[in-house]
Parts: C-alpha cells; sequence; structure tokens
C-alpha cells in the first residue's frame, strides 16, 4: 500500500520549504543543468530561485505535493492571458544578462526565455507549466503524477486548457498520460542543449 500523496496550494509560508526542495530539486532539471552548466550552481540559483518562487506565489501558482507535511515535488503554473507578458519577461531577463554579460547562465536564461517567448501559442488564456520538479529522494513516488492530475483534473473542470514545454522524452511521456499532446515541432537549445517538446492540454 503506497503512501497517500497531499497536493495543495503553497502559499508565502512555504518560502523557506519550497527553497530548500527547489534547491534539490532544480539543479539536474535538463533545462536549469543547461543554464548553469559549467558555472557554480549555487551562486545562480540563490538568485534564480527566489525569484520564481516570489514571482509564483504573487502572480500565479505554486502547487505543491508530499506526505507528512514535506514536500517532495514543486510546481509552477503560470496565469497567461497575453503575449505581453511573455514578452515583459523575456525583456526583463534580457536586461539583467546585458548588465552582466559575462555570466553565462543569465545569457543562457536570456535566450531560453526570448525563445519560449516566440514560440508560446497565441492562444489566451490559458496555464503554463512553467516548472515541475521532484526532490531526488522522492523520485519515482508519484508525486510529480499526483500534482498533474490533481492539476489537470481542475483546469477540465473549469475548461482552462494548458501549455508546456517537455525537456526529455521520459516526461512527455509522463505529461502524455494526463492528457498533454504534442504540438508543433520541437526546438533544440544551442550549447547541447536539451530539445523542448511544445505540448497542450485542451479542457
Amino acid at each position: 500500500m503506497g503512501t497517500e500523496l497531499d497536493v495543495r496550494r503553497a502559499d508565502k509560508s512555504d518560502f523557506d520549504a519550497l527553497m530548500t526542495a527547489l534547491s534539490t530539486a532544480a539543479p539536474d532539471e535538463a533545462v536549469t543543468e543547461w543554464m548553469m552548466r559549467g558555472h557554480p550552481a549555487k551562486q545562480f540559483l540563490d538568485v534564480y530561485l527566489p525569484e520564481i518562487i516570489e514571482r509564483g506565489l504573487a502572480e500565479d501558482e505554486i502547487w505543491v505535493a508530499g506526505a507528512a507535511g514535506e514536500i517532495w515535488a514543486v510546481s509552477v503554473w503560470q496565469a497567461v492571458d497575453s503575449v505581453e507578458r511573455l514578452h515583459a519577461e523575456a525583456a526583463t531577463v534580457r536586461e539583467q544578462a546585458d548588465r552582466a554579460p559575462d555570466v553565462v547562465p543569465l545569457q543562457r536564461s536570456a535566450y531560453v526565455t526570448e525563445l519560449l517567448a516566440r514560440e508560446h501559442p497565441r492562444r489566451f488564456p490559458h496555464r503554463y507549466l512553467e516548472l515541475i520538479v521532484t526532490v531526488p529522494q522522492y523520485r519515482g513516488r508519484g508525486a510529480g503524477a499526483a500534482i498533474l492530475g490533481h492539476r489537470t483534473r481542475a483546469l477540465a473542470a473549469a475548461g482552462m486548457p494548458a501549455y508546456l514545454e517537455a525537456s526529455t522524452e521520459r516526461s512527455s511521456r509522463l505529461y502524455a498520460r494526463h492528457g498533454f499532446v504534442r504540438i508543433g515541432e520541437p526546438f533544440s537549445l544551442p550549447e547541447d542543449g536539451p530539445t523542448l517538446i511544445p505540448m497542450w492540454f485542451e479542457a
């Protein structure tokens, strides 16, 4: 009999726990690993992760899964209502990168943010699964799938579609099991980066 997982929306009181979970789970996520490759991970994550968490809690939704009060998996779902938001975020990251031209992770972050803004579907509104990661010691125990099942059921009930880019073939199969289908052509990141697979959930 497996552990019963709790899926819930995180709030401001979860900030420290979210930092701990993401600091452990994010470094080997395919896109994050590519962005930080060859550079000190902690230095970049100490800036990058708080921004993701603060924005997710304030403007979007962070959903977590776990048991016994622990966070096993974290996901960030953006509410995307227009193309302007995508371009504004890309412009902000580009400005940061231009101020630090020697910081390669920032240059890669700007590149991928601009790419995703160009390639993002122009059907609004929808939810964008920006990030979903599982703490290494809890991988293979269904936490990520629990979040996906919970959220896709809620999205279907609300008539709200969703979008994501799978960063591995393995993750694309998990998303497919929860109703996401491939759309358009995959696009590969430079410098031996991962190939991203666009996928859409039709509520």
